[in-house]
């Protein structure tokens, strides 16, 4: 029983370790490509063209957009002014760019 409980222990701190390196990591790429996609109209969680429509956290909650399936939603198919990046952006980078604008949302810009 007592190695059992001793596996456990250590299964559970190496996976929660490799799950916080492997969300930095996705944070890092979303970044990366929020940078080459978006912050020309978007940069510091602006809006370029609709200046009410902010990615800072009062906004994304006023307009419905304060979870990642919902800004992975509006990346993936646009609206009014933003083009869509579903199709020119793989999935897996829509979502990495979704976490990384509620991060930033939630730390302030």
């Amino acid at each position: 029983m007592r190695r059992l409980l001793t596996f456990l222990a250590v299964f559970s701190v190496l996976f929660t370790n490799n799950v916080a390196q492997s969300y930095a990591a996705d944070l890092e790429a979303g970044a990366q490509i929020f940078n080459a996609n978006c912050s020309a109209c978007h940069a510091g969680g602006n809006n370029a063209i609709m200046p009410e429509k902010t990615l800072k956290s009062d906004a994304l909650k006023d307009n419905g957009m304060d979870s990642v399936l919902a800004i992975t939603n509006q990346v993936k198919n646009g609206k009014n002014a933003m083009p869509a990046f579903g199709g020119r952006l793989a999935d897996e980078d829509i979502d990495n760019v979704a976490n990384y604008v509620l991060s930033q949302s939630e730390q302030g810009w």
